[in-house]
C-alpha cells in the first residue's frame, strides 16, 4: 500500500524544475530554499500534519498545475471530521 508521505513525493517529483521551485517560494519557508523532493515531503508532513494534503492542493492550484491537482484528488481522499460520521 501507498503511504501518504509516497503519494506526496510522487506528485512532488511530477513537477518541472521551475513549477517545483514556484512550489517550494509559495511555502515561504526558509529551511526549504535547497531542500530537495523528500526533505519537502518530510517538512511538510511536520509542519503541516493532517493538513499536509489540503496545502499541496491549494500550492498546485496557485501554479496552475491542475493536472496534478485532480491527480492528487482522485488519489486522496477529501479528510472527513472528526467524529467520521459526517
Amino acid at each position: 500500500m501507498t503511504t501518504p508521505k509516497e503519494i506526496l513525493l510522487g506528485t512532488l517529483k511530477d513537477l518541472g524544475r521551475d513549477d517545483f521551485e514556484e512550489f517550494k517560494w509559495h511555502l515561504k519557508n526558509g529551511e526549504l530554499e535547497n531542500a530537495e523532493r523528500t526533505d519537502i515531503v518530510d517538512l511538510m508532513f511536520d509542519t503541516y500534519s493532517i493538513n499536509t494534503f489540503e496545502v499541496t492542493k491549494n500550492l498546485l492550484g496557485r501554479i496552475n498545475k491542475n493536472d496534478l491537482l485532480e491527480n492528487l484528488n482522485k488519489t486522496i481522499p477529501e479528510p472527513t471530521g472528526k467524529s467520521g460520521n459526517d
